[in-house]
């Protein structure tokens, strides 16, 4: 398993190979101290054990697709499910997979460039998909930036699936939070969409102004408004580290898991795009380029 580190004067970055994993990411506290923004393993070779998907690249589909199949051009194509559901890319999903790292440049704006090749009806979906994955650290942003083409029609849908910590406590109550997001998706007890979006005001997924997350719990997905540059905000007033997020995707997943005390940001398309018609689409076609891209910014 390969280590990739590079910093500048703000951030300190390090990468695995193996599911293009965030490791680590230092920035300093108010008080100039170095703290780990990400929940994670000192040892990289735990990450092989990883059912929570700590840092790593999502795909070929972030988030749940229903029925375990879906339609292209009047062709099905079955994917693993469990229970009716397919998540993150199914059960040898981009998590563990080994990318080829391309390039690691440590100039002004130092980045780590990866790449993996899902072959054709990798985990059933068609078409041979090449992927690109490139961190690159800006003053105090971290930029992720996930490109792919493919050799014939597909769906694709990746993000990153850090567990943000700005603090070194065991909860999250404390967190300040705010969303740029005026509906969420509807969904099921299984968390697949059921097509209808849902206003968030007068809910506890009413975050459209600064409050705190207390003992609210989400795995929800979000409709980003794209009212602000910023679609969602995180402050920790104990380390004085505010995280923003800006992003080019449609949806952003808030995921606040009960025993890591930390939050994600899953930016990404609708989960369940491929079967729902009314949703942005997720379709990429032969010549196409997806790009998705989102900026990761701490302020103390």
């Amino acid at each position: 398993m390969i280590q990739n580190t590079i910093k500048n004067n703000k951030i300190e970055l390090t990468v695995l190979d193996f599911g293009a994993i965030i490791q680590k990411i230092i920035v300093k506290d108010k008080n100039g101290n170095p703290t780990n923004m990400v929940v994670g393993f000192e040892q990289p070779k735990d990450y092989l054990d990883n059912p929570m998907f700590l840092g790593a690249c999502i795909g070929r589909y972030a988030g749940r697709i229903s029925k375990g199949e879906f339609t292209l051009d009047k062709k099905i194509y079955p994917i693993q499910e469990e229970k009716d559901v397919h998540l993150h890319g199914g059960s040898a999903g981009f998590n563990k997979k080994y990318f080829k790292v391309d390039e690691v440049n440590h100039g002004g704006n130092p980045f780590i460039k990866l790449s993996y090749i899902s072959e054709h009806l990798e985990e059933g979906y068609p078409g041979t998909l090449k992927v690109s994955v490139t961190y690159t650290l800006e003053d105090n942003a971290l930029i992720v930036t996930h490109e792919a083409t493919t050799d014939q029609k597909t769906v694709v849908n990746l993000t990153n699936h850090s567990y943000f910590k700005l603090d070194n406590t065991a909860e999250i109550n404390h967190y300040d939070l705010q969303l740029d997001c005026t509906k969420i998706l509807d969904t099921y007890d299984n968390l697949i969409p059921t097509g209808k979006l849902t206003e968030v005001a007068h809910t506890k997924y009413d975050f459209l102004e600064n409050k705190k997350i207390n003992t609210t719990r989400l795995d929800t997905p979000f409709v980003i408004d794209k009212r602000k540059e910023i679609c969602a905000s995180v402050h920790s007033a104990i380390s004085g580290i505010t995280l923003e997020v800006t992003t080019n995707q449609a949806a952003v997943v808030i995921y606040t898991p009960e025993t890591t005390g930390s939050i994600c940001f899953e930016t990404q398309n609708y989960p369940d795009a491929p079967n729902q018609p009314n949703f942005p689409s997720s379709v990429l076609n032969k010549g196409e380029k997806y790009f998705n891209q989102s900026i990761f910014r701490f302020k103390a």
